[in-house]
């Protein structure tokens, strides 16, 4: 067996943030913090872009052509799992289930509107039928986001159970594979995703997020 470094810096984080972010979309909405809500969710889309650009130009693991997998790959790891370098092929499979949902959300968070005092930054750029589409999809799809949540965390403590730390593998960034499974080096210096979720950040900041920002400051 040996140690090798799987997932960069940049992963790591964005899985974090990630759990804050929607834990912070969560509690903003339920509480009626809807300035925050919508500077949480700025937040996640800067972060998502970014995951999906680094998905393209980023290291192997991080790479979003690695989460395709036929039927039949992902039924023999169900049946018989083995140890990979990134995303196991169900694992994959969450993974892309993750990214539909969360762009699902965002996307149609942009179009909504509570119809008073709160808009979503392209509810005017679209029909009232489409902002009633969207505010009804924005609250089904956070309820199904939700249940692949529970599923994610029971799946994590299933193969906690097994003998495979997910978590901490996710935290170090390393796994311990075999020798002939592991390569020299698999993870690329992360700088470039950082420096392109900063700036997409700062453009959020000053446009769609400043009025938020503003009263959440003042």
């Amino acid at each position: 067996m040996t140690t090798l470094k799987v997932w960069d810096g940049f992963i790591r984080c964005f899985h974090w943030f990630l759990v804050v972010s929607i834990a912070v979309l969560y509690f903003s909405i339920e509480e009626g913090m809807i300035e925050l809500h919508f500077v949480a969710g700025f937040f996640t889309l800067a972060l998502i872009v970014t995951r999906l650009i680094w998905g393209v130009i980023g290291s192997k693991t991080a790479r979003l052509s690695g989460l395709l997998h036929s039927p039949r790959a992902i039924l023999k790891a169900l049946k018989s799992p083995s140890e990979s370098l990134g995303h196991s092929a169900p694992g994959s499979c969450m993974v892309i289930v993750f990214f539909i949902l969360i762009i699902t959300q965002l996307v149609s968070g942009l179009m909504s509107s509570d119809g008073i005092l709160t808009d979503g930054p392209l509810a005017q750029y679209v029909s009232s039928d489409t902002i009633d589409f969207a505010n009804w999809l924005h609250e089904l799809n956070f309820d199904i986001l939700l249940y692949a949540i529970g599923l994610h965390v029971l799946a994590i403590i299933v193969y906690r159970i097994k003998g495979k730390p997910l978590v901490k593998a996710m935290i170090t960034g390393s796994k311990e594979l075999k020798a002939d499974d592991s390569e020299a080096k698999v993870t690329k210096a992360s700088w470039p995703a950082w420096l392109i979720f900063i700036s997409l950040l700062v453009l959020l900041v000053f446009t769609w997020a400043k009025e938020p920002l503003t009263y959440l400051f003042s």
